[in-house]
């Protein structure tokens, strides 16, 4: 049975290098080693454990936009691959990508091209980006290849910041009033219960249900909190299930107001994807299985495996795309356009940047509504409980009188 075994080496340079194989035995490991130029100088099983790295940071989209856009720029100036690639390694901040980009800098220096040497590290490059590479290393045009990849990747960055910038404010909201409404059932409520106890008599029936309220949340605050952190622990189990994520990402295309958000920016993920991969010369089948995988939406992704399957039979792409209401006339209509004039990735350009624009607009529509909304709401909430409160006031008042 194999196993992982790490090391710490000497290269041909007298550097020190450490890194990890997967092996039968060390011996095997050394053999490796040696034959790949290196002096070892540890070699020893990997302990076993909890494979839980604290230290370990996420590559995020912006850091590998800045790599690509960096790269590019090398590759332009003549720079070699190898070289290129150890001062990326060096100066990058997140140590996850510094040991990302120093294996496969050993890879390539091994023998290996570029995109194979991307490929064993899925993670941080997507079947995307290692396509698009693969493209320019046959191509002769890896610089422009990984200039467009920054492009994309930057756009795909706005794009999720002007989402979360939508969604941002909402939640911001809804979690205060939890919070004002949890502090008013726990500490404001019982005050008024004990001056009503004494007073006797029969109360308003808001009042008596507010103070129902109240002694079930005190009583049962810790079953609100587990049945809370239950659900959503449910939830994302749900969602990672093909039935699940297929149910949710419905909703989301069919949830009011944030619905017509979270279509047009999967429309425009699906245009600027798709137009980048053939532009850059990937084949439409590989282009289009790509895209089923970074399209982020599962109903989409089931259209795109649709249109894929018909092209394979010889289809046009436009007349599959048709048959799924999720696609808008509109784009059905370019994307012919574009088959009957040979500039399909030129129609699809336009698209995405139509649909970037319409997100831009809508997240503006959207900010503008929510706020009025969510201050109504909040208003509505605490006004309510606050007037449950002291309508025992205002009957006592009125017998004085």
């Amino acid at each position: 049975m194999a196993d992982t075994f790490t090391y710490k080496v000497r290269d041909k340079g007298g550097k020190i290098v450490t890194g990890s194989l997967v092996a039968d035995n060390e011996a095997l490991v050394l053999q490796r080693l040696r034959e790949q130029g290196y002096t070892p100088l540890e070699v020893g099983k990997k302990k076993k454990g909890l494979n839980v790295n604290i230290t370990a940071k996420k590559v995020k989209l912006k850091e590998l936009s800045v790599f690509s856009r960096q790269f590019a720029t090398m590759v332009n100036s003549g720079l070699p691959i190898l070289r290129g690639l150890a001062i990326l390694a060096e100066q990058t901040s997140n140590p996850e990508l510094a040991r990302v980009l120093a294996l496969v800098r050993l890879d390539v220096e091994q023998g290996a091209s570029l995109s194979v040497a991307l490929q064993k590290h899925p993670k941080v490059f997507n079947d995307l980006y290692v396509s698009m590479v693969k493209s320019g290393e046959t191509g002769g045009s890896l610089d422009d290849v990984l200039i467009r990849l920054a492009e994309l990747l930057e756009s795909e960055v706005k794009l999720r910041g002007k989402i979360k910038s939508a969604m941002t404010y909402p939640i911001a909201v809804v979690a205060l009033v939890v919070l004002i409404m949890s502090a008013m059932l726990l500490f404001v409520v019982p005050q008024f219960e004990g001056i009503y106890g004494q007073l006797g008599g029969t109360l308003p029936m808001p009042t008596r249900v507010l103070l129902n309220m109240s002694k079930v949340f005190r009583s049962y605050w810790y079953m609100f909190l587990l049945a809370t952190f239950g659900f959503r622990f449910l939830l994302k189990r749900y969602k990672k299930t093909p039935q699940g994520r297929e149910m949710i990402d419905g909703l989301k295309l069919r949830v009011p107001v944030f619905g017509t958000l979270f279509h047009k920016t999967a429309l425009s993920r699906f245009s600027s994807t798709l137009a980048m991969l053939l532009h850059s010369g990937v084949p439409i089948l590989q282009a289009l299985d790509i895209v089923v995988d970074t399209v982020n939406n599962k109903i989409m992704a089931k259209a795109v495996s649709d249109v894929q399957s018909s092209v394979r039979e010889g289809e046009s792409m436009a007349k599959p795309l048709a048959r799924h209401k999720v696609f808008p006339p509109m784009v059905v209509q370019m994307i012919s356009v574009g088959e009957e004039t040979g500039q399909v990735d030129v129609m699809l350009d336009k698209v995405a940047q139509f649909y970037d624009q319409e997100v831009e607009a809508a997240v503006d529509a959207l900010t503008s509504l929510i706020e009025p909304l969510l201050i109504a709401v909040i208003g509505s909430c605490v006004g309510a409980a606050v007037v449950a409160l002291y309508m025992p006031m205002f009957n006592i008042i009125k017998l004085i009188k």
